[in-house]
């Protein structure tokens, strides 16, 4: 095949804006009116100062510089007023302070007044770009080229924006995957850490889901586009985490509610204050005091920064308020079924009888397994590879009993006890076992037994012990399976209480009064059986949503990977954050009055305003630092979680991807053995 280069990306620069255009333009405007006004104020003091009789001219170029900068202060105050908001504030008391200058004819301070403001609000604007590049930089994660195959074999390199749903691409060693899709040739390791967070590559083979924004690692793999742009997993969780960075946090929306009362309480100390003092400087410096910058940014600062480190860790947050009701949870409720267990059939034991090995028994289960798609025998087919199987034909499903297939004349059978009493086929009673069984059997001859379950996740029960260990104690398995399996599943996991088959209605209810009494519960479940459940908690989490639109629909929170040590991250998290929003609170508060107090005293003096400018945008600063310090949280990087490993048997796990996919198992209902 052959590459052909026929478009280029639309924009893949690396150093792609963080801000909109107009926020951009803003920018570019007050900054070279700034410079502008900057130079007209150094010309005025040249003038007044070094040359005789300069005066008037001085102040008429002081003048000149103080209406250069009177533009973009007076714009946002105006614009405040048509769209109020808690930073409206500062504008409207700048402004307010601009208009006193001006009255009194102080054109100095006039001028270098909103100099301050704007460079401080330009430092404002840059420190917060270190946490919008966090959520930024996911959305440039498929930004480039793609190998589009055509279908005469040859290979077009496009841009990623020109996929559409059908394509088929190529993906080499070093290629992120430009969308979402499905493999239709090849094997590899993709590194999913981008958007997973995940230290250990995952290995994909034939029929595998792929995400984009997935890394490969080695080999060549085909794919087939499934979904595009913001339709794909990776578009949807920018979308959100993009919303979740606009959404106010709950402490904001508290001092928004009173920001109409606070102007009016400064408008009245500067207003007593002038007519205490007649001191034009103190009343400026009051109204400059007490613009509230720090206290404005100390929350929605702090909440970007903690999306941003959420979405490197894999979690998705709906809203900042979930991440701060996340701190207070006191309690945990989990279901089970994909959950605290892997979702999906896996073999724990072989039986076999005297004389027959565990390898022999194994081998004729995969085989007949593989003709079959029933969940039981979908299960037992990706525990050997295909190569490794015995190819059977004349297969013969009956239903409720099991399997029946030819190798050559011999007759090969996977089912229950009763397949083998219609089949004359002597075989044993079946073990005790909580979890589907199947029995073999070849010709008249009964081979064995072979037991599956859904087993706990291997990360599950540290994952446990470390929510305990952050206090969540009270922790209750919620579940619609059988009560025996519930049972097993708690005990192995030291989950004290447990609440087996309860419809989704009850779960919801059990939830309810999980409230009622007291408690704030964490609720976690896989986002489809569970909606009714999680959106009754105080913080619904769902697990592994990639791709998932339920999930993303029923949750607060969303887990991009299964792996449940990501829930304590969760919690460390969320803790953080709220104590160095609090803290932020304390400084932006604390400051405004200290400043205000030393304004209304008259101790700094003449020069007052500009000292309140300069001290204002010092505790901006102080608070944007200790925010940005948030994004120094990290726990990406967990040792290999081994989710796939069989219990009890030794046998490799089934590879993603190669051959049908593993039953869900649904409290073991479809079982083939089931006794």
């Amino acid at each position: 095949m052959t590459d052909m280069v026929v478009a280029s990306p639309l924009d893949a620069a690396p150093g792609a804006a963080l801000l909109s255009l107009s926020e951009r333009r803003s920018l570019s405007i007050q900054l070279t009116l700034s410079m502008i006004a900057g130079g007209l104020l150094i010309l005025s003091a040249i003038l007044r100062f070094g040359v005789s009789h300069g005066q008037a001219v001085a102040d008429l170029v002081a003048g000149a510089g103080a209406a250069l900068v009177a533009i973009p202060v007076l714009s946002a105050a105006w614009h405040s007023l048509r769209r109020p908001s808690l930073h409206g504030v500062t504008d409207q008391l700048i402004a307010l302070a601009l208009v006193a200058a001006w009255a009194s004819g102080d054109l100095t301070t006039a001028a270098l007044l909103p100099l301050a403001m704007i460079i401080g609000h330009v430092l404002e604007e840059r420190s917060l770009l270190g946490s919008q590049e966090a959520i930024r930089a996911l959305g440039r994660l498929t930004q480039g080229f793609a190998r589009r195959v055509i279908p005469r074999g040859e290979i077009e390199t496009v841009a990623t924006e020109a996929l559409r749903a059908g394509d088929v691409v190529e993906l080499r060693a070093g290629d992120r995957v430009p969308a979402d899709g499905v493999v239709r040739s090849g094997s590899s390791n993709l590194d999913t850490g981008p958007i997973t967070g995940e230290s250990v590559p995952v290995e994909v083979t034939l029929g595998a889901p792929v995400f984009a924004g997935s890394i490969a690692l080695d080999g060549r793999l085909e794919i087939e586009i499934t979904r595009v742009g913001k339709e794909t997993a990776l578009g949807r969780v920018v979308s959100l985490l993009q919303s979740a960075e606009l959404a106010k946090p709950p402490i904001t929306r508290l001092l928004e509610r009173y920001a109409g009362q606070y102007i009016v309480l400064v408008l009245l100390v500067a207003g007593v204050l002038w007519l205490v003092t007649s001191n034009t400087a103190v009343t400026l410096t009051v109204l400059v005091a007490a613009c509230p910058c720090a206290l404005v940014l100390a929350a929605p600062a702090t909440a970007i920064a903690a999306i941003a480190v959420a979405g490197r860790h894999g979690i998705l947050i709906k809203g900042t308020a979930f991440l701060e009701e996340l701190a207070t949870v006191d309690s945990v409720i989990f279901d089970k079924t994909g959950t605290l267990t892997l979702g999906e059939l896996r073999l724990t034991a072989l039986e076999p009888e005297p004389g027959v090995t565990a390898g022999g028994l194994l081998q004729l289960a995969s085989s007949i397994g593989a003709v079959s798609n029933h969940p039981v025998s979908r299960a037992l087919a990706n525990v050997t590879r295909p190569e490794e199987r015995t190819v059977l034909t004349d297969v013969r499903e009956t239903h409720g009993l099991g399997v029946v297939a030819h190798d050559g004349e011999a007759r090969v059978a996977l089912g229950r006890p009763e397949l083998f009493s219609q089949l004359n086929v002597a075989a044993g009673a079946p073990p005790r076992h909580d979890g589907p069984i199947a029995g073999v059997a070849l010709n008249s001859t009964f081979l064995g037994w072979v037991l599956l379950a859904d087993e706990p996740r291997a990360e599950a029960r540290q994952a446990i012990a470390d929510l305990k260990s952050l206090g969540l104690r009270r922790q209750l398995l919620l579940t619609g399976d059988r009560s025996e399996v519930a049972h097993r599943i708690g005990a192995a996991l030291d989950v004290p209480e447990v609440c087996a088959e309860a419809l989704p209605e009850q779960k919801m209810q059990r939830v309810i009064d999980e409230v009622a009494a007291g408690h704030r519960p964490l609720v976690v479940g896989d986002g489809i059986n569970d909606s009714l459940a999680l959106k009754a908690g105080a913080v619904g989490i769902a697990m592994g949503a990639q791709g998932s639109d339920v999930a993303l629909a029923s949750s607060d929170i969303v887990l991009m990977t299964n792996d449940l040590r990501r829930l304590g991250t969760c919690i460390r998290l969320s803790r953080r954050c709220r104590r160095t929003i609090h803290a932020n609170v304390a400084i932006g508060l604390g400051w405004t009055v200290v400043i205000v107090g030393l304004a209304a005293t008259g101790i700094l003096g003449a020069g007052g305003p500009l000292i309140a400018a300069v001290l204002h945008n010092v505790s901006t600063l102080v608070v944007m630092g200790n925010a940005g310090s948030l994004l120094k949280f990290d726990e990406s990087r967990f040792p290999a979680a081994a989710n796939g490993t069989a219990h009890g048997t030794g046998i490799l796990p089934a590879r993603i991807g190669e051959g049908p996919p593993a039953a869900t198992a649904a409290g073991g209902e479809a079982e083939i053995g089931a006794r």
